[in-house]
């Protein structure tokens, strides 16, 4: 009986050994690359990019900014847009543009120092709560109001607008009071600094 015994262990090691050798050999045997299967691809050349001109760039002089006066200037105190086309005809360039014609205003407009339209908007509220005036923000902007925040020493401050005419901003501001429940005054509207 021990003759089997060591016949039927002797069986099991090898069985064992060849096992193992199947576990190691096998997997390189079946992984080896298929020629069959290769793909190569002949694509063309990529083309050469074409050259770019050379620029020449002119520095632009960019005035500076005025503070702006309490009182509005009015249009008559303006360089008229007239004399404006006439000196940059009279000028003389080195490629000259036509000016685009250009219509006059119906009403005459209120300019401040910068040229721009002074403009009027509604301050409704003034909230230390950033979330706060985003939210009054968002309830006005839903309701169809240009509502903006502006950050002033720590203070969020809520506005609608802006409106050219001031009886407009002041008839905006009563029916803004009338609605929300606030005490809101029109103000100057100020551009955003860059």
């Amino acid at each position: 009986m021990a003759l089997l015994d060591k016949g039927l262990k002797q069986r099991m090691v090898g069985a064992l050994v060849l096992l193992a050798l199947a576990v190691i050999f096998l997997p390189m045997l079946l992984s080896r690359e298929d020629e069959s299967q290769r793909v190569q691809v002949d694509a063309p050349a990529m083309p050469v990019a074409p050259e770019m001109p050379d620029i020449e760039l002119q520095p632009v002089v960019v005035p500076e900014p005025q503070l702006l006066p309490d009182e509005p200037v009015e249009a008559d105190a303006v360089q008229p847009l007239e004399s404006i086309e006439t000196a940059a005809v009279e000028t003389p360039a080195v490629a000259p543009v036509p000016a685009a014609p250009v219509a006059p205003p119906a009403t005459p407009s209120r300019l401040d120092a910068n040229s721009l339209p002074i403009s009027w908007s509604v301050q409704l509220a003034s909230l230390s709560s950033g979330d706060g005036a985003q939210k009054l923000q968002k309830t006005l902007r839903t309701q169809g109001y240009n509502a903006y925040i502006r950050s002033v020493d720590g203070m969020n401050r809520v506005f609608v607008g802006p409106l050219i005419e001031r009886a407009e901003a002041d008839r905006l501001r009563d029916q803004l009071n009338r609605q929300h429940k606030l005490n809101g005054f029109v103000v100057r509207f100020q551009p955003e600094a860059g």
